[in-house]
Formats: C-alpha cells, structure tokens, sequence
C-alpha cells in the first residue's frame, strides 16, 4: 500500500520514509535540472537569494514537454540523477528535503542527504505521459531562458514515486539486488 506524503516534507517526516516504500506525492515541488542546479548554486555561492525557498523543498529531475491545450503539462519523465550530483548536496544543505529521478546517485548525495535528513525518489522513466497526469499546475517560476529546464513550481496530486534511497543511506538499488540475488540461490 502507497504512504500518501504532503508535501513540502519536513526532514522529520523525510527521515521516517524508507527505502522500498512506495510513496504518492501531493502537493508543491519544482522542477530542475542540471543547467537550473548550476545557477541555484552559483547564488548560494554568492549569498544571493535563490528563486524559491529551499526549506522542505522537493525537486523534480524534469524538462517537461510543452503542455497541449487542456492540460497544465506535456510530458513529464524523470531525468538521470547523476547530472546533478555536483550540486545536490549544497541545496540539501540549503533546506531540500526530496529529490525525485533516475537512476544511481554519489556517495557525496548520500553523505549529504544522512546528514541533513532527506530522501531520493525514484520515477519510472518511460511514463513521462502518464506521470504528467498527476500534475494539476505548472508554472514557470525562473530561468525560461532554459526552456524546457527552467525552473517550475509544481501542484501534483497522487504522483506516483518510491523510496530508492531513505535518509539513513538505505538504497534499493543495492538492497533489492541482494534480495534478488539470494531469492535465485534459494530455488
């Protein structure tokens, strides 16, 4: 059974998710990606103001085709997470609670997200389509210079996602591939 999170999530609540859960995300996330991470950290650097507030935030690993009439977004598949791994754990420093992507992630993403108490979702890739269904409201809130990666913020309701790594550094991606392993020893 799918845990319904609210979000923006808290890193207490972050912290109680573990990986294998299956999660349904409702609520306000933004979408980013490695072009958008770039300038959010540059503004850290530089002690600027970033675009939203990062505290609680959750970030969508995305560049949503445009929307067809009738719908608040096109496409919206997840994006392979390793692009943003140079500056993840800065913006978990920042306050990001979530992130939500694709594929493996780096030992650095992981030592950030233990310390400050937050987890990364996975999507299915391929299902952009059915994905965009759980987006009720997108806008874009900066950078539209970067088209399809500017920064949006996001009204999702039900978005399908589960727990690939939680906030003790608990990763399926390791952990299922075990159970795997030993269920093919045990025929």
């Amino acid at each position: 059974m799918a845990i319904k999170v609210q979000m923006p999530i808290s890193r207490e609540n972050a912290r109680k998710l573990r990986a294998g859960d299956s999660c349904l995300l409702s609520g306000v996330i933004y979408t980013a990606r490695d072009a958008a991470h770039k300038r959010l950290c540059e503004l850290v650097e530089q002690g600027k103001e970033l675009p939203m507030d990062m505290k609680d935030a959750t970030i969508y690993y995305v560049g949503p085709t445009p929307a067809k009439e009738g719908q608040a977004i096109g496409s919206a598949g997840p994006t392979t997470s390793y692009r943003m791994d140079a500056y993840s754990p800065m913006l978990i420093e920042q306050g990001e609670t979530g992130m939500i992507g694709k594929g493996k992630r780096s030992p650095e993403v992981v030592a950030a997200m233990k310390k400050f108490g937050a987890v990364y979702f996975g999507a299915i890739g391929g299902c952009g389509a059915l994905l965009s269904k759980c987006i009720k409201k997108a806008e874009v809130i900066a950078y539209e210079d970067l088209g399809a990666e500017a920064i949006r913020r996001l009204e999702v309701e039900d978005l399908p996602v589960i727990v690939v790594i939680d906030a003790e550094g608990n990763n399926l991606y390791e952990t299922g591939r075990g159970a795997y392993l030993e269920s093919l020893e045990n025929k």
